[in-house]
This record gives C-alpha cells, structure tokens and sequence, in this order.
C-alpha cells in the first residue's frame, strides 16, 4: 500500500506540537502524500487554540508544496452520551472533523458508559473518524463500536503515537488488534494516523505495520491510499 494521506497532525497551535503548517505541508510533500489533514485541539486541550481559529481556516491555502490541506479539528468526547466540545458554526469550517476521548476533558465510566459516549460520537453526523479508541484511555467495548462505524460510515483511527513504547499505555497493542480483527469479520474500514506532533512523525505508521501483518488486514479496507473515498466521508451534512 502507497500512502496518499494522513489526517491526524498537530502544529504549534495545539499549544504541545512542534511545526508550523509550512514545515508539516513540505514534510509532508516531501514524503509522496496527496493529502495532509491537520487537527488542532479543541479548548479542553490545555494551551491549544480559541475555537476563532477554526473560523479563520478560510484565509489558509488548500494546496502547499503541491500538498493538498485538510484543515479541521480534533474534538473532544466529554460526556456518556458522546457530546463533543465545537459547537455546529465551528464545524462548518472544517475540511474534516476527529473525535476522541482525552483524560483531560473525559471522566471514564463503565464500559456501558464509556462505549455509549463512543458510539453517541460516532453517530453524530459531523463526526468522520474516531481518534485512537484503542489506547486505553476508558475501558471500551469494540464490537459495538466496529458495528456502529459501519452503520454511520465513520471511521475508526489505528493510532501510531498511541502504540509507541514510550506512551506506556498498556492496553494499547491489545485493543488495536480487537478493533484491527472486528473490522476485518465486518468489512469496516479503518485509517491509520500517525498523530504527528512534528513534521518529521508524518505518515509514520511503524508501529503498526506488526498488527496489520498479525491480522492479516486486507488492503482495500484501510483508507490510507484512497484519497478521494476519504473526502467523500467528509461532506458536511445538509443545513
């Protein structure tokens, strides 16, 4: 597989990132992508930036280095119910749009509640792909998760970042294989991202590789080298 795209990048914005969108567009130009998507934080991300941000995406061009920009955000779940934190006008001025679950802004519950705060993301209609499930941040259960990706066509992020040793979260290798084996018993798509907080970590998918391998996950159900089905899940809805 020939990576086209990665849509989960942080720049200086997200107040804990390390390049400006220039150095990540070049980088990323660099490295034979089609498409960079970068998804600053929202507000309950300490140090990230005012949600005025986001309404200013306007004046930055969608194409550098002959890279084409996805500029959108990456939301935070912050009750059972799967509330986000961006309200509907900020939404609209994003090319794309990640929700996860964050220590930070998220008090874990029972896996009922914690898989029920997923699952209410995943449904909502702006939501095109859910950022790291299986890092181990709640207690989840997957197999309602993969079905309910599959009903609302939203995808479900193989996270990179998450997988690296360093992070030391435990869980993590074990409930990306669970997501990587779900998917593949129902024919769901994933994307792979890299959660590059630096221009270097783009399209880095190293620690990955070893589960898609395990897995044996076919090809045709990872997104990574179908840019425009990808842009396709991104259409804003209807007013």
């Amino acid at each position: 597989m020939k990576t086209l795209l990665d849509v989960h990048t942080h720049t200086v914005a997200s107040g804990h990132a390390y390049s400006t969108l220039q150095e990540m567009a070049k980088t990323a130009s660099e490295k034979g992508l089609k498409i960079l998507g970068v998804t600053e934080h929202t507000e309950g991300i300490p140090g990230t930036c005012h949600p005025i941000y986001f309404l200013n995406y306007h004046v930055v061009p969608r194409n550098m280095y002959g890279v084409e920009l996805m500029l959108g955000a990456e939301i935070n779940i912050v009750d059972y119910r799967g509330t986000i934190d961006l309200s509907e006008p900020y939404l609209r001025c994003l090319d794309h749009r990640i929700a996860g679950i964050h220590s930070l802004c998220y008090t874990p519950g029972t896996i009922e509640e914690n898989t029920s705060a997923m699952i209410g993301a995943i449904s909502n209609p702006w939501i095109n792909i859910i950022s790291h499930p299986g890092d181990g941040t709640a207690l989840l259960d997957f197999e309602p998760i993969v079905l309910a990706a599959k009903t609302h066509n939203t995808l479900l992020e193989i996270n990179n970042s998450s997988l690296d040793k360093k992070r030391n979260k435990i869980s993590a290798k074990d409930n990306n294989l669970e997501i990587l084996k779900l998917c593949k018993k129902y024919d769901v798509p994933v994307i792979l991202g890299s959660d590059a907080h630096i221009a270097s970590s783009i399209a880095d998918y190293d620690n990955i590789y070893e589960l898609l391998a395990v897995t044996e996950f076919p090809e045709d159900l990872i997104v990574n080298d179908k840019p425009d089905f990808f842009k396709q899940l991104c259409i804003a809805p209807a007013r």
